[in-house]
């Protein structure tokens, strides 16, 4: 899989690239595309050579398994419920439910039906995008070159592109209800007289509050992102070490990370409702 403790790491790092090579390009392995076409990347710099249009194959595959996970189990547990005593699945989703109702109803006072099922949704979906994280770092791979694929990662957050993805979409939604609440006067105002309520400092108080409204979806993506991407990276070094080693160390660290996961999806939930309370504030 890979020669030297730096190829093992920057192979377990690279993600199946779907993207296009523009005719007479010079592939990793010597061949030269004979006309422009879209193809998986054979290594890291023709995945960068590919550019923005570029497809990570396994963060969306993922990413979508997840939800469908996330749909299909607590589809098939609404089902199947029952008023007696519940059973252990029907519990844990039980227990979502009401974790997910109890900071909506702390934190979010206006009203509005979808801030509840959207917290659910992303709570949960990261949760399990995160959790995928314990799946032993070759298992995957070995199994994806098996299969005639280079590279395979396997936690979508461990990929920027997801967590900015789903932090911009819970800006999208703050700007929406900033502008749907409050009307494009009052959310003008707002940015323009606070925190300095003066009109003479309007200038400098759209700029304050621009930046704090451009810092929010980099900070919601980052934290995740860079919380589980160093939670990855230790396992990658773990499995380097002799056997004995890696028994010693992976174990105590995947309890350890257990930990890790639900508190950063619980700390992106958070954020979200808070954002999106602030957004319905119509003072």
């Amino acid at each position: 899989m890979a020669d030297t403790p730096v190829e093992y790491i920057k192979h377990h790092l690279q993600n199946l690239t779907y993207g296009k090579l523009e005719a007479g390009y010079e592939r990793f392995d010597g061949s030269v595309m004979s006309e422009t076409g879209w193809t998986f990347a054979r290594s890291a710099q023709e995945a960068a050579d590919m550019g923005f249009m570029a497809v990570h194959v396994d963060t969306l595959g993922w990413s979508i398994a997840m939800g469908v996970l996330f749909l299909g189990l607590f589809r098939f547990v609404a089902k199947r419920v029952t008023t007696g005593v519940p059973g252990g699945l029907q519990n844990m989703v039980e227990i979502s439910f009401e974790f997910i109702e109890s900071i909506v109803r702390d934190g979010f006072h206006a009203r509005n039906p979808i801030i509840a099922p959207l917290s659910l949704t992303l709570f949960v979906w990261i949760l399990l995008m995160s959790a995928l994280d314990l799946v032993p770092v070759d298992f995957i791979p070995t199994l994806a070159q098996a299969m005639g694929l280079e590279y395979f990662k396997i936690v979508p957050t461990v990929d920027p592109n997801a967590t900015f993805g789903i932090s911009i979409g819970v800006f999208a939604l703050t700007i929406f209800y900033s502008l749907k609440i409050k009307g494009a006067f009052g959310f003008a105002k707002e940015l323009g007289m606070n925190p300095f309520n003066h009109w003479a400092l309007i200038p400098v108080n759209l700029v304050l509050e621009i930046l704090v409204q451009i810092v929010r979806p980099f900070s919601l993506a980052l934290r995740l992102f860079g919380n589980i991407y160093a939670s990855e990276v230790v396992f990658i070094l773990i499995a380097l070490l002799p056997l004995w080693a890696q028994w010693t160390l992976s174990v105590p660290w995947a309890i350890f990370h257990l930990l890790i996961i639900p508190l950063q999806a619980f700390i992106f939930t958070m954020l979200t409702i808070v954002y999106l309370a602030q957004a319905h504030e119509e003072h």
